[in-house]
């Protein structure tokens, strides 16, 4: 990459988790980097940079706007890592990415939204491969602390066996407006996101560069047991989805909970051999009692059901404002914790990844520390649409320990 005017650019300062992203990087980054705020209001952006304190009073401020195509391209080509926080990203988050991948500039979000994730890898990937540039989406709560504690616990199993994994998701924490009206969009566009994911997949199986990573370990074979090399032997990749039940791991009920994360989780594992031969992921939402269980699929189930309507969609987006979040009292008070249950060759192991307030503290701190991996540690060569776990792996579960987010072995 040419030398950049910035390492680190973040766009959408002015919103609620840009806000709290730009705080962090404030009080975070590593010596020496140059990084710069951007968005389309330039009164906020100003008012966001007063906030930061006197020490960052010359902090640069870009002006971009996704609806102005050279802004995109001048911000893209003025760094070498870009940070989004815009969204919802189907309607936001494109040309941002577009850009990304034709200047070879890293990017990376804070997405949960499969369709999105899908349609920049058919419109995005080919291109980013060819220029260079990584672009690494849900590095937030979704989906770092499943993407790499499952990484970290793949890594306290033997090696070259099949490996049975489940993650346990447990958290107190409220959302914010603008997560309620991702969440939203996702229900509403449901049928569009099977339609896309299908798309993906069937040119992942057909491009010769598809699947570039999964492919090139699949023909060097799986290893059995001796560590040998067994001819024209496939790794097998995928998920379980399980059913509600009480589990003493977990601490309680879980039920089986379809978000972006397993998907993350999944591609991961398809890339990296470490993940053996045979891997089977598993993945659920912890409740403490039955009851409250069924209730939480109900009420799914009946969000799905309104958001399909124009009308009631249109209601239910009413209910929240997209800029309002959980205060700085509430924030303090939440946590979260993911259990990973691990078992390969007779090896049974328990592992945690925990840390505070999942959507929002702990999300800047994720997004930021994943730029700032970025941009700075040396990391293994990789290009186009990657996961987190394949672009930064151990570099960041490092990084995101240091800034007290807790990957440890519980039991084994």
């Amino acid at each position: 990459m040419a030398e950049r005017e910035f390492d680190v650019v973040l766009f959408g300062a002015s919103g609620f988790t840009g806000g709290l992203t730009a705080e962090y990087l404030a009080g975070h980054t590593d010596a020496g980097t140059r990084w710069a705020i951007a968005g389309r209001n330039l009164a906020k952006l100003e008012s966001v940079r007063l906030r930061l304190g006197e020490a960052h009073a010359e902090l640069p401020i870009l002006q971009a706007d996704v609806e102005d195509p050279a802004s995109m391209r001048r911000l893209a080509e003025s760094s070498r890592v870009v940070i989004s926080t815009v969204g919802p990203y189907i309607k936001y988050g494109e040309p941002l990415v577009a850009a990304c991948a034709a200047a070879g500039t890293d990017y990376v979000d804070l997405t949960g939204e499969p369709e999105f994730v899908d349609l920049m890898w058919l419109r995005h990937h080919a291109q980013a491969q060819r220029t260079g540039a990584r672009l690494v989406h849900s590095c937030g709560f979704d989906s770092i602390p499943y993407d790499l504690g499952a990484l970290f616990t793949v890594e306290q199993l033997p090696e070259g066996m099949p490996i049975r994994l489940q993650g346990f998701v447990a958290s107190n924490a409220k959302f914010s407006g603008g997560t309620y009206h991702s969440a939203i969009h996702i229900f509403a566009r449901l049928r569009q996101g099977a339609r896309v994911a299908q798309e993906r997949r069937a040119q992942e199986r057909g491009a010769p560069d598809g699947l570039a990573q999964e492919r090139r370990a699949q023909e060097r074979g799986a290893r059995d047991g001796r560590g040998q090399e067994r001819r024209g032997a496939q790794r097998r990749v995928r998920g379980v989805r399980g059913r509600p039940h009480d589990d003493p791991v977990a601490g309680g009920w879980v039920v089986p909970f379809p978000t972006i994360d397993p998907q993350t989780v999944l591609r991961s594992a398809r890339a990296l051999e470490r993940y053996g031969p045979d891997f089977s992921y598993s993945h659920y939402l912890v409740v403490k009692r039955l009851p409250l269980a069924l209730g939480l699929l109900g009420g799914a189930g009946a969000l799905v059901a309104l958001a399909q309507l124009p009308p009631t969609r249109e209601l239910l987006l009413k209910l929240k404002d997209p800029g309002e979040g959980p205060s700085a009292e509430q924030r303090a008070r939440s946590w979260f914790r993911v259990r990973f249950l691990g078992l390969a060759d007779g090896v049974r192991v328990v592992s945690e990844v925990s840390g505070g307030d999942p959507g929002y503290g702990e999300t800047a701190k994720m997004l930021s520390e994943a730029a700032l991996c970025l941009a700075h540690d040396e990391l293994p060569q990789t290009a186009g649409q990657v996961t987190p776990a394949v672009a930064m792996g151990d570099r960041l579960i490092d990084r995101l320990r240091r800034a007290g987010i807790r990957f440890e072995v519980v039991e084994r």
